[in-house]
């Protein structure tokens, strides 16, 4: 493919063509398999593609009924952050970017703004009152994780939880509790990056990109077994399927993604992407005693420039992007669609059992972003640290914007609905 040098972007590390006539053919066959609509972008002064095209056309959880909160823009506002690294403790320092000296403030100063309408500040003393008498988990990666952390710290206007993990887990770096006892909620994140049962494949143990198995039909028990008893779940995945993997089913390699081996079909990070996803899907609604609430949050992008995550990659940007200079690339447009599809699929069978299935849409307007990451503030600087960090972000920063979102539709389920969650 024949790649012109304005041609190219780059995001969560890798260089995408824009504008070929392969990549069109790509994305446009892409889109006709799941029969939803969107027109690429031909030059910079035609309308960005954007992910808000397949939110229109989307039902139910999608599109919010009141206001479609997923499809707007970045708008300045003075105001600035809920919180700071001052007021809130729970900001762990991997993305406590003003305490290791991020000399810039701009990223601070930027809201959502839906185009039907407005979307409503955060309100820590209306959150509790929803969630009361409630179990909250988050499931999945760091970056699921992030977004509980930046909830800590949005409550932490109001109240402060005890930290109870010790109760239940001795690993307490990825397994993490919180109890409101004022208003008898939990908290909690459940790490499972895979969703499935995963181990390490390499020899020389784990790092960052080393090799690992996982078992794309069975669930990861560190969740599965633990998920029964909360009420309302936030579920999302993304990064960790990018690194060399292993694929079995029904016990056996099927394949692989990235592995170098000779004799397995690497069937790319979208087959374990897709499967994962299904499984993990199928396990929530299959689950007896399970009758929470559940999101699914769709694909948080990264945002590398001037190279891959693992070879000098950084960003830079201290504002967010205009919809005129945003590119949807296909490997983002490839990834949100896998999960969504998958999500789709699942929420019929669901509504069937009586369950709630829900998607919190963070794609696009994440895809905007690439002010919002740590880079290299997330450490001291006499620390040793190789890689810059553009996949999780800044508390506080945009990534508070999810926490508005769902307290959003927290709250419309909750006037639409004759019975609390």
């Amino acid at each position: 493919m024949k790649v012109r040098a304005n041609e190219v972007l780059i995001l969560n590390g890798k260089y995408t063509a824009i504008n070929t006539p392969k990549g069109i053919v790509l994305v446009l066959f892409t889109l006709l398999l799941v029969m939803l609509p969107l027109s690429l972008m031909r030059n910079s002064n035609e309308s960005s593609p954007t992910i808000s095209t397949i939110n229109n056309s989307l039902e139910n959880s999608t599109e919010v009924k009141q206001c479609n909160i997923f499809t707007g823009k970045w708008v300045p506002y003075p105001e600035g952050p809920y919180y700071s690294n001052d007021t809130c403790h729970w900001i762990i320092n991997e993305e406590n970017c003003m305490k290791f000296g991020r000399p810039d403030r701009e990223f601070l100063h930027w809201r959502w703004k839906p185009d039907e309408c407005e979307l409503p500040l955060f309100n820590a003393t209306q959150f509790l009152q929803l969630v009361k008498g409630k179990k909250m988990v988050f499931v999945g990666d760091s970056v699921g994780k992030n977004q509980m952390q930046s909830l800590l710290c949005l409550l932490s206007q109001v109240s402060e939880p005890e930290d109870i993990s010790l109760k239940y887990t001795s690993d307490v770096t990825y397994f993490k509790r919180y109890y409101y006892a004022d208003h008898n909620f939990t908290l909690a994140n459940l790490w499972s990056p895979y969703f499935v049962k995963a181990s390490d494949a390499d020899p020389n143990g784990h790092t960052f990109d080393s090799i690992m198995r996982i078992y794309l039909d069975e669930a990861d028990e560190a969740w599965a077994s633990e998920v029964e008893d909360f009420d309302i779940v936030m579920i999302s995945a993304g990064h960790w399927f990018f690194r060399p993997l292993l694929y079995y089913e029904n016990g056996q390699l099927v394949g692989c993604n990235k592995c170098g081996k000779e004799n397995v079909t690497d069937l790319s990070y979208l087959y374990g992407y897709k499967k994962a996803f299904r499984t993990a899907f199928q396990t929530l609604i299959d689950l007896k005693r399970f009758k929470g609430v559940t999101y699914f949050r769709t694909f948080s992008p990264a945002h590398f420039e001037n190279g891959d995550w693992n070879k000098g990659g950084n960003c830079v940007r201290t504002k967010p992007y205009t919809k005129e200079e945003m590119k949807l690339d296909e490997f983002v447009l490839e990834v949100y669609l896998t999960a969504v599809e998958e999500f789709k699929a699942i929420e019929k069978e669901a509504t069937q059992r009586g369950l709630q299935f829900s998607m919190l849409n963070t794609t696009e307007i994440m895809l905007l972003r690439p002010d919002g990451h740590p880079n290299n503030f997330g450490h001291a600087r006499d620390e040793n640290k190789k890689y810059n960090d553009c996949v999780h972000w800044c508390l506080p920063g945009p990534v508070d914007t999810w926490n508005e979102f769902l307290l959003y539709m927290l709250e419309l389920g909750q006037t639409s609905s004759s019975s609390k969650l």
